[in-house]
């Protein structure tokens, strides 16, 4: 996926779908609306880019937890959350990292090993709480290929996912895709994990047909509670949160500071609030969270990405104005020729190697590092998101760029070296990890009507 290309896609698309939907059939407003769409941040903003460096990377390999090995060796920050959940620690945790950080194996993992290490005892030894049943779904999916790829966990360690929605097919069994859903089987078989949300987390404490769910629970059988999204949880409903964890605690009689609780979110860190965060984790769980347990993420500095590569600067030239034709992603039919066009442009040779292969692309971020222009691109966008106007003046100030207003030129250039890097892997644990993530945040206002000025037309 080319975040440059399809954002010029949806805003063309956009764009003809206001010039048929709004189409005025009044003589003198013919050209309203393509006026009105050329008018800058009339109805579109942005794009904003901003480009994340990798996660620093841990200290051990896969086989962290040697009966539960990861397909990556694992990052810092997941690194510090294992040292703080795992067997025999179980230590309350915030996992406060962003989008795609891996916080799901965190948690999952420690789960895992402890339900494999204490195999032998009945009962819900993890329950994880979510917002929403699409969140519980999607990660059900995935627990499930964690457990089934797994022959030390295939066929010992059980997961279920009880939430309201009835399935047409509810699964008795569990696979390489789903845990058991069946109800009926959870409640005469509990699993070693349990998915839910908190609404019916309340029905499952007071229905009487569910309590069978904690017949094989004595008071130290629980030893995880997971909240995923816990920002989610503020005012009210956290309130109702807090009150329905105190409730579970006393039905299954659970030893004070005996639960590992952990809340999830990758909204919360990063903006110098840890204290309030801890506090608020504490009141929610009614468990001691210390000072240690905010784990956030770990990013490599930007002089750090730059330099791990060894590669000397090549100061080839930047593409021209008068090659705005070939920098346009629309005038290829498709991806492959035009990442093979930009990347002639920039680096005046070829793609000899298979198009689809992994190794021209990881050859192709240590050729990124080598142009002036993407060392100057990083260490601007390492600050904050911005929009491609000003990303051009402050670049203009740190390098010489070719002369040109035209802001069409400009956003194309931009759009040509993005797509470079969303193509371009890195080497440092697989072939298939990102070089870099890149996030364009493109806004759209919402169109309900349109308002026109009728003037006197001037003699």
């Amino acid at each position: 996926m080319i975040p440059s290309v399809i954002a010029s896609e949806i805003r063309s698309s956009i764009e003809d779908f206001l010039k048929t939907e709004f189409r005025p059939a009044s003589p003198g407003f013919e050209d309203l609306i393509q006026r009105f769409l050329s008018t800058p941040e009339a109805i579109f903003k942005g794009p904003y880019l901003s480009v994340s460096l990798p996660f620093r990377p841990g200290s051990t390999g896969t086989d962290y937890f040697p009966d539960v090995p990861m397909a990556f060796p694992p990052h810092r920050h997941q690194e510090q959350a294992f040292a703080r959940l795992k067997v025999p620690y179980y230590q309350s945790t915030l996992v406060a990292t962003g989008t795609g950080s891996g916080k799901t194996e965190c948690f999952m993992l420690p789960i895992l090993d402890h339900c494999y290490q204490h195999e032998s005892e009945s009962g819900i030894k993890a329950l994880l709480i979510y917002p929403m049943n699409a969140l519980a779904t999607d990660q059900a999916k995935r627990l499930a290929g964690l457990i089934y790829n797994n022959p030390k966990l295939k066929g010992k360690i059980t997961a279920g996912l009880f939430v309201g929605e009835s399935e047409r097919e509810p699964k008795a069994i569990m696979g390489e895709e789903n845990i058991i859903t069946d109800k009926n089987i959870l409640r005469q078989c509990p699993p070693d994990i349990l998915l839910t949300n908190y609404k019916m987390l309340d029905y499952l404490l007071v229905r009487p047909n569910d309590q069978s769910l904690w017949s094989g629970n004595s008071p130290e059988t629980l030893r995880y509670l997971v909240v995923d999204e816990i920002h989610t949880f503020d005012g009210a409903q956290g309130t109702d949160l807090a009150c329905l964890i105190r409730r579970l605690k006393a039905r299954l009689q659970t030893p004070k500071h005996h639960l590992a609780c952990v809340g999830t979110s990758a909204t919360l860190g990063g903006s110098g609030n840890k204290g309030e965060m801890l506090s608020y984790a504490t009141t929610v769980f009614d468990e001691p969270f210390d000072e240690n347990a905010l784990v956030e993420e770990d990013r490599l500095t930007c002089q750090e990405f730059l330099f791990q590569f060894n590669t000397f600067i090549n100061p080839l030239p930047i593409p021209e104005p008068e090659q705005l034709e070939f920098l346009k992603a629309s005038n290829y039919q498709n991806i492959q020729q035009y990442i093979c066009a930009q990347y002639q442009l920039w680096f005046e040779s070829e793609i000899t190697a298979d198009f689809h292969s992994d190794g021209w692309r990881v050859n192709l971020g240590k050729k990124l590092i080598s142009l002036p222009i993407v060392h100057n691109l990083l260490k601007v966008l390492d600050q904050e998101p911005i929009n491609l106007t000003e990303l051009w003046q402050k670049l203009g100030r740190k390098m010489r760029l070719p002369k040109s207003d035209d802001l069409v030129y400009q956003a194309a250039l931009f759009d040509s070296l993005i797509a470079l890097f969303a193509i371009a892997r890195s080497e440092n644990n697989s072939a298939r990890v990102p070089w870099v993530n890149i996030r364009l945040q493109f806004w759209l206002r919402e169109l309900r009507r349109m308002v026109a000025t009728v003037a006197e037309k001037p003699q």
